[in-house]
């Protein structure tokens, strides 16, 4: 049994932690907003009310934040986790944060005798409760080792990507390329919609030929049925995008069609539906092309 502190018991932080617990370890949760530990207190875990209480004794930390200053303050406050842990205790980074901060961070930690991993994750919601994730890991061979049992209790695919800010980086790509298959998909059903196609029997044909694939399959029908309730929400993509594109900049690449799709989850994000589903952005897709969604007629 290993002795797991799982800060940030959110829509993803509250299921991973859960399976950790009922995979036979020591789960003790910590939500800086209280009352979301619940369901971690069914499957066996423990509710501390400080991040100190949760985190004193603990021979991993997993962190599910939703940006890089969440981490970074959690980690070097004064009574942060860094000041907690003993030598050779082990932080599991599940956020998806800048990848310059996790360089850092796993540096700071080093210096401090400890061991740090970046293993950001995708499949949404429903990955996370099905415990079918892909998990992008960046850190030391021998820490990615030491995680791997923890890790395969979360997740589906785990792939060390190489060292520490890596799984950042992946994870960056992950959510261009997913932000871009959301807007397509928007633009498509939009233009259907237009033709009068019949709309359900063209997402049946578009997913069984090469325009197929996990957006189409998951967030078509959360377009059609006019239903946006987050499982990954426009908030945290307008920040990934944000991402996306400092990090781009610092190397010196051109992303041209994830400027256009960073401004179109910001345009999303402006008009009040920060808080919904990324599938959302077919909300704004119809906006500009003058056709109001239902929920907005």
């Amino acid at each position: 049994m290993t002795t797991i502190a799982f800060v940030g018991l959110g829509i993803m932080g509250s299921p991973m932690a859960c399976h950790l617990a009922r995979g036979g370890h020591d789960v003790v949760g910590f939500n800086r907003t209280p009352g979301k530990a619940a369901a971690l207190i069914d499957a066996g875990g423990r509710e501390a009310e400080s991040l100190a209480g949760a985190v004193k004794g603990a021979d991993v930390v997993a962190l599910m934040l939703p940006d890089s200053p969440d981490v970074r303050a959690v980690l070097t406050d004064s009574d942060g986790v860094f000041a907690q842990l003993n030598p050779g205790a082990l932080i599991i980074d599940f956020s998806s944060i800048r990848p310059d901060v996790a360089r850092e961070l796993a540096s700071e930690a080093a210096e401090r005798g400890l061991r740090m991993i970046d293993a950001p994750v995708s499949g949404g919601e429903a990955g996370a409760v099905n415990a079918a994730l892909s998990i992008m890991v960046g850190g030391a061979e021998e820490d990615v080792t030491a995680a791997r049992p923890l890790l395969d209790l979360v997740g589906k695919t785990v792939v060390h990507v190489g060292p520490a800010g890596a799984g950042q980086t992946v994870k960056a790509a992950n959510q261009l390329i997913v932000a871009g298959n959301i807007a397509l998909l928007a633009e498509a059903l939009v233009f259907l919609e237009a033709h009068h196609a019949d709309l359900p029997a063209a997402v049946e044909v578009l997913g069984g030929g090469l325009a197929g694939s996990a957006v189409l399959n998951q967030k078509a029908p959360k377009m059609l049925a006019g239903e946006f309730a987050p499982g990954f929400r426009i908030d945290l993509h307008h920040k990934d995008m944000g991402i996306v594109t400092s990090a781009a900049r610092e190397a010196g690449v051109t992303t041209p069609m994830g400027a256009l799709v960073a401004q179109l989850v910001a345009a999303t994000r402006a008009a009040g539906d920060g808080g919904l589903d990324h599938s959302a952005l077919y909300r704004t897709i119809a906006r500009l092309s003058g056709r109001a969604t239902d929920t907005e007629s």
